[in-house]
C-alpha cells in the first residue's frame, strides 16, 4: 500500500466533526485504535454508532475525541482525497488504450488507475494485480461491493499474456474468495480476435457464470485500436462477420441465463451490433443496465427514454435550426430520433454530422473519444445553426475540456455558435432539443 496522509483539508460548517472541534490542517492518527489506510477504510471504521478518533492537532498536540454520530457523515475531507494515493496500473496489457495515445493531449488520460478504491466509489474497472493477499482480506473484511472488474479471460496463462503481469494468473482464485464472502462483482471482457475470443470466451463466460449471483454482470466489449500502434501488438479490429459471430455466441448463452437465473448476465457492446448491422435489443434485454457505462445498453436506454418523452410533447411548431455533432458509430440512431422529432414539430430542423475521428484514426468512432479538432474539422465550413449539440461524454466528468486539451468555451469560439453538451437521455436529448422542458 502507498504512503497515506491524513491530513484534513476541509470540515464542513456545522458538521459534527466541526463540533467536535476538528479543523483543518489537523491530522487524524486513528479511529477505534485502528491506523487508516485509505478512504474506504475510514468510511468503515466511523460507519459506528460511537467513533473514537485520535486527532494530531496543529499546534502539535494529540487529542482523543469521540463522537456519536447516529451513522451519519462526520464531515471530513482529507488533503489527498483517497488518502492513500491513487494506485497505478502494473500491467502492459496489449490491448492497453492509453498505450495508444499522440502526445499533446490533456495530462490526466494519460495516467493509468487500476485502485480498487475507485472501483468502489468511482465504478472504475480494475485488474486486481497489484493487491497483496492482506489487501484482498482487508476488502472482504470491510465487505467493499461490489467490485468492478477487468477479467478478459479466467485463463491464468491467456491473462499473463495479455496482461504482461505474472500476478494477472490469480484472477480466478481472487474472484472465487470474493463469491465465497459475499462480495459482488460486475465485469468485463475486452475482446481481441485471436486471443480471447471463441473458445476463450466460452470458457470466461462459463467460469464467471459459475459464480452467479456474486458476479452479477458481465460486458464484453470490442477491443478499441487507434492509429498510433508503433511497436505494439499486432491486434485485429472486429468486423461485422466478426462482430456477428461474437454476438450468436453471446446469445447462445444469454437464452441459457435467462432460464436459469432470471438475466442475460453477459451484455455484448452496442459497437458489435451497429458493425454485425444489427437492431440494438430492447431495454428489456439488459436487466437494468447495469453494464452502461462500458457502452452495453446506451442505445436502447435513450430509446426507450425518447419514445416516451415525445409522447410529451405538446407544442406543434418549433422554428429552430439546429446542429448535432455525434461519433459516426451513433450517427444513424441520432438521425432516427431527429426525423420523428422534426415530422413532431414542424420548422424545425435538425442536421446531424457523424464525426469522422482523424485524431486516433484507425477503428475509433465512439462519441467519448471524439475531440474539439475533428469537431472543427466537420463545421467549421458548415452554415449557421441556432445552437450545436454534443453528447456531454466527449468532455471529462465534470469539467468543459475535451480530450485533445481544448475546451468548450474555445470550440465556441472558433465555430462562432452556442454549443451544448447533451446527457444519454431521451427526455434531456427532446428537452434541449425543442428549448423547452417536457410536462410529465
Amino acid at each position: 500500500m502507498l504512503k497515506e496522509d491524513t491530513t484534513i483539508s476541509y470540515v464542513e460548517p456545522g458538521s459534527l466533526a466541526e463540533e467536535a472541534g476538528i479543523a483543518p490542517g489537523d491530522k487524524l492518527m486513528a479511529v477505534n485504535g485502528h491506523s487508516v489506510h485509505d478512504i474506504l477504510e475510514y468510511r468503515y471504521l466511523t460507519s459506528e454508532y460511537e467513533v473514537e478518533l485520535e486527532v494530531l492537532k496543529t499546534d502539535g498536540s494529540t487529542e482523543i475525541i469521540t463522537i456519536e454520530n447516529d451513522y451519519e457523515e462526520l464531515g471530513i475531507e482529507f488533503c489527498q482525497g483517497l488518502i492513500a494515493k491513487p494506485q497505478s496500473c502494473k500491467n502492459k496489457c496489449i490491448f492497453c488504450f492509453i498505450d495508444q495515445l499522440p502526445k499533446g493531449m490533456r495530462e490526466t488520460v494519460y495516467f493509468k488507475d487500476d485502485d480498487t478504491r475507485l472501483s468502489f466509489l468511482q465504478g472504475n474497472y480494475v485488474t486486481l494485480t497489484n493487491l497483496t493477499d492482506e489487501e484482498i482480506d482487508r476488502l472482504i473484511a470491510m465487505h467493499i461491493s461490489p467490485i468492478n472488474i477487468s477479467v478478459h479471460t479466467t485463463n491464468p496463462q491467456l491473462r499473463v499474456t495479455m496482461l504482461k503481469n505474472p500476478n494477472a494468473a490469480k484472477i480466478y482464485d481472487i474472484m472465487k474468495k470474493f463469491a465465497q464472502n459475499g462480495i459482488y462483482m460486475n465485469c468485463q471482457i475486452v475482446l481481441c480476435p485471436g486471443y480471447n475470443d471463441k473458445d476463450e470466451l466460452d470458457r470466461s463466460i462459463l467460469d464467471m457464470a459459475a459464480l452467479y449471483p456474486y458476479v452479477s454482470s458481465c460486458s464484453v466489449v470490442p477491443v478499441g485500436l487507434t492509429r498510433y500502434r508503433e511497436n505494439l501488438t499486432r491486434l485485429t479490429p472486429f468486423d461485422s462477420r466478426s462482430s456477428l459471430e461474437t454476438i450468436r455466441q453471446i446469445e447462445s448463452y444469454q437464452k441459457k441465463f435467462r432460464k436459469d437465473f432470471g438475466i442475460n448476465l453477459i451484455y455484448a457492446a452496442d459497437e458489435f451490433y451497429i458493425n454485425a448491422k444489427l437492431p440494438v435489443p430492447n431495454a428489456q434485454h439488459y436487466d437494468g443496465f447495469p453494464q452502461i457505462e462500458n457502452g452495453v445498453g446506451l442505445i436502447a436506454s435513450m430509446q426507450e427514454e425518447f419514445d416516451s418523452g415525445i409522447e410529451l410533447v405538446k407544442i406543434k411548431s418549433c422554428k429552430r435550426n439546429v446542429a448535432i455533432a455525434t461519433g459516426e458509430i451513433a450517427q444513424d440512431f441520432i438521425q432516427s430520433l431527429a426525423q420523428r422529432l422534426m415530422a413532431k414539430c414542424s420548422d424545425l430542423s435538425i442536421t446531424v454530422y457523424g464525426v469522422k475521428n482523424e485524431f486516433f484514426g484507425g477503428g475509433v468512432n465512439v462519441s467519448g473519444l471524439c475531440t474539439a479538432s475533428d469537431i472543427i474539422r466537420t463545421l467549421e465550413n458548415e452554415p449557421k445553426y441556432d445552437e450545436i449539440f454534443i453528447p456531454d461524454c466527449m468532455l471529462r466528468d465534470g469539467e468543459d475540456i475535451f480530450l485533445d486539451n481544448v475546451t468548450l468555451d474555445e470550440l465556441c469560439e472558433k465555430l462562432n455558435s452556442k454549443i451544448t453538451p447533451v446527457s444519454n437521455d431521451g427526455y434531456v436529448f427532446i428537452e434541449k432539443i425543442l428549448g423547452t422542458n417536457l410536462e410529465f
